[in-house]
C-alpha cells in the first residue's frame, strides 16, 4: 500500500495530516499563548476527530453534544467536568463524555488532546 494514490479528494475521510506516514499526534498542534488551537482530522456525518492544544487557563465552556465524545489526553492534564463530577485526566488517559450530558473542560496547565465525537 506504499504507493496508494488518492483518486478523488472527496473520498478522503481523514484530512489535514499525511497518509502512509508514522505520526506523533502531539506534534501536529502547537501551544499558543492565551489560545485554544484546533486541527480537524475528520468531520463526516456521524464522526469527527479533532486535535486540540490548550494554553493554561483556556477551556471549552459547558455544553451538550448529540453523541458520545471521547477525550484522549496526549500531553499535560485536563480538568474535565461531566454533569456534577470533575475529573483530572492526564497524558495517556482517556474519558468518555456521554451524549446529551452537560460537559466542559479547562486547562489548569497546558494540555493537548484528541477529541473523538460519535454522533447518534
Amino acid at each position: 500500500m506504499a504507493n496508494l494514490e488518492l483518486k478523488n479528494l472527496k473520498d478522503v475521510t481523514i484530512k489535514n495530516i499525511d497518509h502512509n506516514k508514522v505520526l506523533n499526534l502531539t506534534d501536529l498542534v502547537v501551544y499558543q499563548e492565551g489560545q485554544v488551537v484546533s486541527r480537524t482530522l475528520s468531520q463526516v456525518k456521524q464522526i469527527s476527530l479533532t486535535l486540540f492544544a490548550f494554553d493554561a487557563g483556556e477551556g471549552i465552556s459547558t455544553h451538550s453534544a448529540p453523541g458520545d465524545a471521547m477525550v484522549q489526553v496526549l500531553d499535560g492534564v485536563a480538568e474535565v467536568t461531566i454533569g456534577d463530577e470533575v475529573f483530572n485526566v492526564a497524558a495517556g488517559e482517556s474519558i468518555v463524555m456521554p451524549a446529551n450530558i452537560p460537559h466542559g473542560l479547562e486547562a489548569r496547565e497546558r494540555f493537548k488532546m484528541l477529541l473523538t465525537l460519535i454522533k447518534q
